[in-house]
């Protein structure tokens, strides 16, 4: 028997707005001398806000596509907040287990995938489908180590969906 069931494929989308909101959170810091809140999170500078939507809520995770273009290291960490314009300081308890890490290592070939943590990385799928059942939107934190950049990545995830 074949289930009715449709690869749908994600892309994770930069929020340059709130990138930019949570870098200016860590600046206005730095210029009053001031420590940030007990449990608070700052925006390290090699890290970005991603968000992902889901038009569909009842999904199967199936698999992640990364891509990077060159040598480098992408670490994905979901955040179980769901974020409001004045709401804009991110708390360490809102960070969620697993991280996907992704990497290209140096004599990589070219067109060798890119490789991962596989256990980690397909809880973390199955997690993100979880919460898509109450979520249309999820925010990640992107964190770009040895040599990778946004420019270099390119990232989605596909699920299984019921039409």
């Amino acid at each position: 028997e074949l289930s009715d069931s449709v690869p749908l494929e994600l892309p994770f989308r930069q929020d340059t707005q709130l990138t930019e909101v949570m870098r200016l959170r860590v600046q206005s810091l730095q210029q009053r001398g001031q420590k940030r809140q007990d449990g608070e999170r700052l925006l390290l500078p090699n890290e970005a806000v991603y968000r992902l939507d889901f038009s569909k809520q009842s999904l199967g995770f199936l698999r992640w596509t990364v891509g990077l273009a060159q040598t480098g290291r992408l670490s994905i960490t979901a955040i179980s907040q769901l974020w409001t314009p004045d709401l804009t300081n991110l708390m360490t308890r809102q960070l969620l287990e697993p991280v996907g890490v992704f990497w290209r290592a140096p004599g990589d070939a070219s067109d060798a995938p890119v490789q991962c943590y596989e256990a980690d990385a397909h809880e973390f799928g199955e997690r993100i489908a979880e919460l898509a059942t109450v979520r249309k939107a999820m925010y990640f934190l992107f964190a770009y180590a040895d040599g990778c950049s946004p420019q270099s990545v390119d990232c989605s995830i596909t699920f299984t969906a019921d039409c």
